[in-house]
């Protein structure tokens, strides 16, 4: 199939001059990661919002820097961000921590996902089949990594016990992007072409449209302690929170973002935006804010990952 693409002008805003984004006709779908593709750099942005020092949780935060083909360790409580020892990324998005705080990274302009150990041994690439594009990661408890393969149109998952890849039964999704487990096991994929959220049952039952209003282009998906869905609804340039009991659709109070990417939480509940076309990450604490984390030469954040509770990661 060709994909075929029309580039709608942005206006000029508070996060410098204007962006071209891409708005796929439903026509002719194409890759979500061409949102990334297409993006130009900015200038980076300068330290903590509102002139307060920067807030950061008790964990590290992992950075996929998808321009400069890195991923990025911020430590605890900020300071001077390292590189992770990852050899020959390209476009790096979606990444993900398992219980051992070894590193799993969505290389996407190779088509492949990586696994750096916590414990400094050697980078190993996840066994994977015709992968194109892969964005989204997520594991569930029992260390299934499931990945959104986006210009395939699918997600598949890899079993811890070696069995092998499978696809994950879905209908019409569009270049998935990020992916979330909840506490039930139950799989949301962004299908951001489609502008929308779906569930995928863990009891393996029908696939569900998640209710939302006004959705465009979703990427980054995380979900709170309590149960609540974020969303990055980065076609709208902002960020939204889904009650886990079905209450309305909120617009989470976060200001001046552009093309927001990956979302986490870090364990005390802070929650972090991958803002693409700013060139930074916006942290917002559970008692109210926001600030900018002041990490020095980063371009196009992507993909944002935390330790579990209790795992510092190297």
């Amino acid at each position: 199939m060709t994909h075929a693409a029309t580039a709608i002008a942005r206006p000029r805003g508070p996060g410098g001059p204007g962006r071209r984004r891409l708005r796929w006709r439903s026509a002719a779908p194409a890759a979500a990661v061409m949102l990334l593709c297409m993006a130009p750099l900015a200038s980076a942005t300068d330290g903590a919002a509102e002139g307060h020092p920067p807030v950061h949780g008790a964990a590290p935060l992992y950075v996929s820097d998808y321009a400069d083909n890195d991923v990025l360790r911020v430590p605890p409580g900020g300071g001077e961000p390292t590189t992770v020892a990852a050899d020959g990324l390209t476009r790096p998005t979606g990444m993900v921590l398992d219980a051992s705080g070894d590193l799993y990274i969505a290389d996407t302009g190779n088509n492949r996902v990586v696994r750096v150990p916590g414990d400094g041994g050697p980078q190993t690439v996840v066994p994977t089949t015709g992968l194109s594009r892969p964005i989204g990661l997520a594991l569930d408890t029992a260390g299934t990594l499931y990945i959104a393969d986006s210009f395939n149109d699918r997600v598949v998952k890899v079993p811890a016990d070696g069995s092998g890849q499978v696809t994950v039964p879905t209908t019409g999704l569009l270049h998935p992007n990020g992916l979330a487990l909840d506490g039930a096991g139950n799989l949301f994929v962004a299908d951001f072409v489609n502008d929308r959220v779906v569930r995928i049952p863990a009891d393996g039952g029908p696939q569900t449209t998640v209710p939302t209003t006004g959705l465009s282009q979703p990427t980054g998906l995380a979900f709170d302690r309590h149960g609540d869905l974020y969303v990055s609804d980065s076609g709208n340039d902002r960020v939204v929170r889904l009650p886990a009991g079905g209450g309305p659709q909120r617009t989470v109070p976060v200001t001046g973002l552009n093309s927001p990417y990956g979302l986490a939480f870090d364990p005390a509940g802070t929650l972090f935006v991958a803002d693409f076309n700013n060139d930074r990450v916006v942290a917002l604490p559970v008692r109210g804010g926001q600030r900018t984390l002041p990490v020095a030469g980063l371009h196009t954040p992507a993909g944002l990952a935390v330790p579990q509770p209790g795992r510092d990661a190297y």
